[in-house]
């Protein structure tokens, strides 16, 4: 399939005009905070389990469906609809997937039962994924060609923010209110973003016609699979800590919350994807080999120092820092080896991610009922282990010098 890329007019996915060549810093900032929303919106009933459980009258284990719900939305919805809308325009697109967002969003504060809520829940998980699965191209192709690492890391900010911030907040005003507050909170944060997107966000274009290709050839491009699966396990390997931080922690005796590692690891991950922004753009590759390699000291420490309070949250800082440009990297890696057809490349980041959520989720319940927490942090150095070794085999057929 090799040829079918190299023939097309660039490696890169194509820039509307400019008026000048400066970087759209606000309308990447209303790009980043859809990706906050995003985020808070799939994980905020995570925090809010009891409430949600009290209030509806059902289990906490029916409410943590709300959140699979969310993710299976995901999985299922976005590459078929990226695939069907990869001609239309940008902007409109992007508006409506907010549009349908945000009413599934209000509709589940308002939902009467367990079973409307999850219906609403997984429509709002597959507008989530359209968003997602158009978000790198769109900043790219607003964005002047030589500032693509930098626009794909400022869009990106959204989703660490969202993981530090946008939970506990969530949690907070459910807590203190009611649990549907905090859905119509995100509500109402969805429609002012929509509005101003509607008013700075400049339009770009679909893909032509004559580039696009099925979504098995799109699989099937070189350094498509390789990055995948890098994916899919340097995901497993951190979610499956992330999930289950809780057991962890307990099993180290350090008295540590998991609220506070988490706040930690958020901030640092914000840090990780301004040095992804920095150095994404001349020095991808060495950066990936970088992050995931100190992704794994990350577990050698969480596994060795874990009856050390300042080791655990040293940890959770080069944890942040480790992963929080990873989503920006791998995404830019999919985007420049899907060329004309980045769209359904990009699509696929979102399902590879939701589903090693799913994995991880059930990987770590399986493990837990047999081992203690300090198996997660084995699982951490073993996947992510894997992942690295996956950068080094794909190095140059997936992962460019430069952009």
């Amino acid at each position: 399939m090799d040829h079918l890329v190299t023939t097309t007019p660039s490696n890169q996915p194509a820039n509307t005009p400019h008026a000048d060549d400066r970087l759209p810093w606000f309308p990447l900032a209303l790009l980043a905070a859809i990706g906050f929303v995003l985020v808070a919106m799939e994980t905020m009933p995570a925090g809010l389990l009891p409430v949600i459980a009290d209030g509806m009258g059902t289990s906490e284990g029916t409410v943590g469906l709300f959140v699979s719900a969310y993710a299976i939305g995901t999985v299922i919805a976005t590459v078929p609809a990226i695939t069907l809308t990869r001609s239309l325009r940008r902007k409109p697109l992007l508006m409506t997937a907010i549009a349908v967002l945000v009413i599934a969003n209000t509709l589940t504060a308002f939902a009467p039962n367990v079973t409307v809520a999850l219906v609403t829940r997984f429509v709002a998980g597959a507008a989530s994924g359209v968003i997602w699965g158009m978000f790198a191209t769109y900043a790219r192709r607003i964005s002047p060609a030589r500032f693509a690492g930098v626009s794909l890391a400022i869009v990106s900010t959204g989703a660490p923010v969202g993981f530090a911030l946008g939970t506990p907040l969530g949690s907070f005003i459910g807590t203190a209110l009611d649990w549907r507050w905090s859905f119509i909170g995100l509500s109402l944060v969805g429609v002012v973003i929509l509005a101003l997107i509607a008013v700075f966000v400049p339009d770009a274009p679909g893909q032509t016609a004559t580039a696009k290709l099925s979504v098995v050839k799109v699989f099937r491009i070189r350094g498509i699979a390789v990055i995948l699966a890098v994916i899919a396990t340097w995901m497993v390997a951190h979610n499956t800590i992330y999930t289950y931080i809780s057991p962890y922690l307990r099993v180290t005796g350090t008295d540590l919350s998991a609220g506070l590692v988490l706040l930690v690891y958020g901030i640092a991950a914000i840090l990780g994807v301004v040095v992804t922004g920095a150095l994404l753009d001349r020095h991808p590759r060495p950066l990936l080999h970088l992050s995931v390699g100190l992704f794994v000291v990350t577990g050698v420490v969480l596994l060795v120092g874990h009856a050390s309070p300042v080791a655990v949250l040293v940890a959770a800082v080069l944890w942040g820092i480790s992963f929080g440009g990873a989503s920006t990297q791998l995404q830019a890696a999919l985007t420049t080896a899907g060329g004309e057809n980045a769209d359904v490349a990009s699509a696929f980041l979102p399902v590879a991610f939701n589903i090693a959520i799913f994995v991880a989720g059930v990987f770590g319940a399986a493990l837990l009922t047999v081992f203690d927490g300090l198996v997660l942090a084995v699982v951490m150095i073993v996947f992510g282990a894997i992942a690295a070794l996956l950068t080094l085999v794909g190095r140059r057929s997936a992962f460019p010098a430069r952009l």
